[in-house]
């Protein structure tokens, strides 16, 4: 360990294991977050204080294995190998300690030296699971402490062992023929400073992510020799190489993990039964049913009724806009200009009053909602309730994930289903994101909207839209070529939100939605005045007022919220909104103007990210299926409502 240079910390761990709490906790200086060189794999980096000295500490993507299967285990299994850290903070589950212990014997056989910070201990004792910290850390030969990061508990002592951190005594003898066929490619690795058992044992189970690096490093005789060598092993062994090294890693970690641990059972009954019934389909709907009815009242009745009310009325249209108004007249005396700030589509009484009187109260209410269920654990059981319909649609549980991470953002979202193993689910999940799933900020300005009309129309929306995505994931999976994948996730326990954790989730969140969507609005704003002052806007609305007005029987300045949809998807619905709260739109037409408005067109930068991602042909054909795709389905919707008489 570095005495007198500035350290180079790594945390690593599994998924669900709460890093990224640790690294909040931990780091106090500075957070820089970007993309991993050559992807678009964000890692967090910062500067934590430990016993005085300041270092350097970065938050790596979890991990299962040092061997990838995802983009995100790559960048972690190279930002070890090759940035090489001084030391890695293993935070590992203590409720799941033989998983964590797995990972931990791949940093050891990485000659990494590692302090393991056996993580949520709280929960762990709620469940009646006991591990002697002592007795771990001389089998291990490392450092053990129990930590609990939300409270900071185990921190102190954590800080303290930084300096005294080994690499793991964790050895594995996995036996002939593998333990032969390492010492045959020993001499290839030796000059490539990495580490000469971990990138052996990965060359040889056959991931060949690492040999695509090694090929820029080795001459061709040396990599034919390890590819040779790899080939031979494989024709040697009755299973697969990675199947033997797993299996023997299991079993010592078994052993360590049954001589550390014991279990009372005790307040596990209730938690687990309550999991149960959140991932059973047959209770788990009537669950979620009455989840979603919470959050419609909580969102659409306070957000959208009781504190929009407040803002728009007493505050724009009694406070802000006069005194603007009366400003520029008195003062600038520019009609040009009055009409840019209070006029129809003003900076302020459409840009700013739809940001911060309509939008932000809904937003504000759903994402305090959201980070609510979030903590709770309830989210993960959603995923585990809806992985068996997930499969008939050509994806697999993975794909959950960035479908729930676009309920926050699509664009994000969109990133990460880089995680997902095969081309095909890719793609689908892409054309899914882009087409039905509402991002956060316009999810929580529908359910305002639906404050206007019924819940029925509620019900009726979340069912259209549900029924497009198995469709037309279903159509995809049969329509693109390839395979899925295995599906495989962490589940967290069942718990009571930490009011700090929904605190400052919510208010990162809302910091997020000022500092990038306001800026948004106003210049969607400016640009549709500019568009009205030159006529353009007029010309797109009789466009597309024989859809509008024919097809979905909406007003014609409708046309204006669609547009305006490309922009951001909650601007546009923002319109709406406004419009239904005016009583402009009957319980019928906003129940078909959010389906329509929900399945079209994605919002500008998830639109960049779906070329960056899949390409600029894929990202027009999404598009051009989206389009005549949503307004078919609205017009659909439209002439059985009407037929039916049910609104």
């Amino acid at each position: 360990m570095k005495e007198n240079s500035s350290l180079k910390v790594a945390l690593v761990g599994n998924t669900n294991v709460g890093k990224s709490v640790f690294f909040g906790r931990l780091t106090d200086t500075y957070t820089d977050v970007s993309n991993y060189p050559g992807t678009t794999v964000e890692v967090s980096r910062g500067e934590a204080e430990i016993d005085g000295r300041t270092v350097e500490l970065i938050d790596t993507p979890g991990v299962n294995s040092l061997i990838p299967v995802s983009e995100d285990e790559r960048i972690t299994r190279d930002l070890l190998f090759l940035e090489k850290p001084d030391l890695v903070i293993q935070v590992a589950d203590a409720k799941n300690l033989q998983r964590s212990l797995m990972l931990t014997a791949q940093l050891a056989e990485a000659n990494l030296p590692t302090i393991v910070a056996l993580n949520m201990a709280d929960e762990a004792d709620r469940k009646g699971i006991e591990l002697d910290e002592k007795k771990l850390a001389k089998q291990l030969g490392t450092p053990v402490v129990s930590t609990v990061a939300p409270t900071g508990e185990g921190f102190e002592e954590l800080e303290g062992l930084v300096f005294s951190a080994e690499v793991p005594r964790l050895e594995v003898d996995y036996g002939e023929p593998v333990t032969g066929s390492l010492k045959d490619i020993s001499s290839s690795l030796k000059d490539l400073n990495l580490p000469e058992k971990a990138s052996g044992l990965m060359i040889l189970s056959g991931d060949d992510s690492l040999m695509k690096l090694l090929k820029e490093r080795l001459k061709p005789d040396q990599l034919d020799e390890l590819i040779g060598c790899r080939e031979e092993l494989r024709e040697k062994s009755a299973e697969p190489v990675s199947f033997q090294v797993t299996r023997k890693r299991k079993k010592i970690v078994q052993g360590i993990a049954q001589e550390v641990k014991s279990e009372s059972g005790e307040g596990r009954i209730l938690s687990e039964t309550l999991s149960r019934l959140t991932m059973r389909p047959l209770t788990g709907l009537p669950i979620f049913l009455i989840v979603l009815y919470g959050v419609y009242q909580f969102v659409g009745v306070l957000g959208a009724q009781v504190i929009v009310d407040f803002l728009e009325v007493e505050v724009f249209q009694k406070v802000i806009n006069p005194a603007v108004r009366a400003f520029t007249v008195s003062v600038i005396d520019v009609a040009f200009l009055e009409d840019m700030l209070v006029g129809p589509y003003g900076l302020i009484t459409m840009g700013l009053a739809w940001a911060l009187a309509l939008v932000l109260p809904v937003v504000l209410t759903f994402f305090l909602a959201f980070s609510i269920l979030e903590d709770s654990g309830y989210i993960p059981r959603l995923s585990v309730m809806v992985d068996r319909l997930f499969r008939k649609i050509g994806l697999n549980g993975k794909a959950v994930l960035p479908m729930v991470l676009g309920l926050g953002c699509d664009t994000m979202a969109t990133v990460t289903t880089r995680t997902l193993e095969t081309k095909k689910e890719r793609r689908i999940a892409t054309l899914l994101l882009a087409l039905g799933v509402p991002c956060s900020a316009q999810l929580g300005v529908i359910l305002g909207l639906f404050a206007y009309a019924s819940q029925l129309g509620l019900l009726i929306w979340g069912g259209v839209v549900a029924l497009q995505l198995v469709l037309v994931g279903w159509l995809s999976s049969k329509l693109f070529s390839g395979r899925s994948s295995e599906f495989i996730m962490e589940i967290p326990p069942i718990r009571l939100p930490r009011p700090v954790n929904v605190a400052r989730k919510t208010y990162t969140r809302v910091k997020w939605f000022l500092k990038e969507v306001l800026p948004f609005f106003l210049v969607g704003t400016f640009v549709v005045f500019l568009a009205d002052k030159t006529g353009v806007l007029g010309f797109m609305i009789r466009g597309l007022k024989p859809l509008v007005s024919g097809l979905l029987d909406l007003p014609g300045d409708a046309a204006v919220a669609f547009i305006l949809g490309f922009v951001r998807r909650d601007y546009g619905t923002a319109g709406l909104f406004e419009m239904a709260r005016q009583a402009r739109l009957s319980p019928l037409q906003i129940t078909v103007s959010s389906v329509v408005i929900t399945l079209f067109v994605p919002c500008i930068a998830n639109y960049l990210m779906i070329i960056k991602e899949r390409g600029i042909r894929t990202a027009l054909a999404i598009v051009g299926f989206i389009i005549p795709y949503s307004i078919s389905v609205g017009a659909l919707l439209n002439f059985i409502l009407r037929s039916l008489e049910v609104m």
